[in-house]
């Protein structure tokens, strides 16, 4: 009955037009009303607690990192880059978009922040060598929906807060499954562009490529040292995040000066934004976190798909398509401060690698990213882009069916993820 209660406060909270921060904690003052227990002070305590978390201050650096590296042109150098090297094969500027998308992921970990700086440089110069808007449109969404699951992530931070699991472990074991992402659409593009009457790029020469290369070099070199950092020990993710901003600021300001001193409170102000948001929707939903825990919410689904428990490659593939329903309703951080807290318990119980399942479970949440009616990084490319919303749909259709199957091919076969997470471990 606790399960009813919990489910049906939120969606019902949702379904009004109530913001998720307030429906979760709508939904935790219904629990302790239905229990017996109301107490204001559970919720201040909680969400007080929620937020003071060392972990947590990667968040708003990470953040910060991301603003500081579009507003100083870190981004635009790494497409630079990207053009110089592939631009001139058949469908180049598509693999140029993948490219570029992962190694921005390896900086921001923003799907919104990645998918705006390619849509804005790319969709015009794609539409002007006769690619499909749609088509282009829709693999660029694909793209940035990378950012999430290679490290640094700010997903997988709050997956790790929420769930008490390491976050360096998360990130490690990120990174193979990020960059599979990035080839299924390589594949798949160079498969559903060929029909396209494209106009590939000139050939850069070998002088121009090595002029990119050197212009992009302080931007290549950000991934390197916060991943090789964290990887050696020598720093935690939450000193990687401030590492990374101040690193981002130095080179905007000093090295390519496109970040003058009079963007910066701007910067800050965008960055502040975004942190607000998230740290907001962290700490309502520890407190419905605390009541599911209380009112042994996770026992009562587990009765319910007991039969699972000893099939865990079952029991992961159902979750699955749990997490791809509830994704195309809510975006990637509701999804996962609602979700984790009841389905950690039962993954536990089943044997199942909880880093495994964090993998799965964000990149499950990135695809909900692209997936209609909320779908934010669609509305994104829609928005920058200038391309409507619909035609965006309909373009993104192969690339989304090439992330699901690779999701599906992860719940086959673990071993693509646990075996080199291991080794990076």
């Amino acid at each position: 009955m606790t399960l009813l209660v919990f489910i049906a406060s939120l969606l019902s909270a949702m379904a009004i037009g109530v913001p998720v921060a307030f429906a979760l904690m709508f939904c935790g003052v219904v629990l302790m009303w239905f229990m017996g227990m109301f107490n204001s002070q559970i919720i201040a305590q909680n969400m007080i607690i929620g937020a003071d978390t060392f972990t947590l201050l990667a968040i708003p650096f990470f953040v910060l990192a991301g603003e500081l590296m579009n507003s100083g042109g870190l981004s635009k150098r790494i497409i630079e880059f990207a053009i110089a090297c592939v631009g001139h094969i058949r469908g180049g500027l598509g693999i140029v978009a993948i490219m570029a998308a992962v190694i921005m992921a390896s900086i921001s970990g923003s799907a919104a922040a990645d998918t705006a700086a390619l849509a804005a440089i790319l969709i015009p110069m794609m539409a002007k060598a006769g690619y499909n808007v749609p088509r282009s449109a829709g693999l660029i969404a694909s793209g940035g929906i990378i950012a999430p699951v290679i490290p640094p992530s700010m997903a997988f931070i709050v997956f790790g807060v929420s769930a008490n699991v390491s976050i360096t472990q998360l990130f490690m074991a990120g990174i193979v499954p990020g960059l599979l992402m990035g080839l299924s659409l390589i594949v798949t593009w160079q498969f559903v562009v060929r029909k396209d009457n494209i106009q590939p790029l000139p050939k850069a020469p070998m002088s121009a490529r090595i002029n990119a290369t050197g212009r992009a070099a302080w931007a290549l070199g950000m991934p390197v040292i916060i991943l090789g950092g964290i990887k050696a020990g020598v720093v935690t993710p939450t000193e990687a995040a401030v590492i990374a901003a101040f690193y981002a600021l130095f080179v905007g300001m000093v090295i390519y000066r496109e970040l003058k001193p009079r963007d910066l409170p701007h910067v800050i102000l965008q960055a502040a934004k975004t942190t607000s948001v998230i740290m907001f929707l962290v700490c309502a939903a520890l407190v419905s976190a605390w009541l599911i825990t209380a009112a042994n919410i996770p026992a009562e689904i587990t009765s319910y798909i007991e039969p699972l428990i000893d099939r865990p490659k079952l029991l992961v593939f159902a979750i699955m398509i749990l997490i791809l329903i509830v994704g195309t309703a809510l975006d990637l951080t509701p999804t996962i401060l609602i979700l984790t807290p009841v389905l950690m318990p039962i993954i536990k119980q089943a044997g199942v690698d909880p880093i495994y399942f964090g993998v799965m479970f964000i990149m499950n949440c990135c695809i909900g990213l692209i997936t209609p009616p909320v779908g934010v990084v669609l509305n994104v490319v829609s928005g920058v882009g200038r391309v409507p919303l619909g035609k965006v749909v309909t373009g993104i259709v192969p690339f989304l069916l090439a992330q699901t199957a690779l999701l599906m091919l992860f719940v086959l076969f673990p071993e693509i993820i646990t075996v080199p997470a291991q080794w990076l471990r």
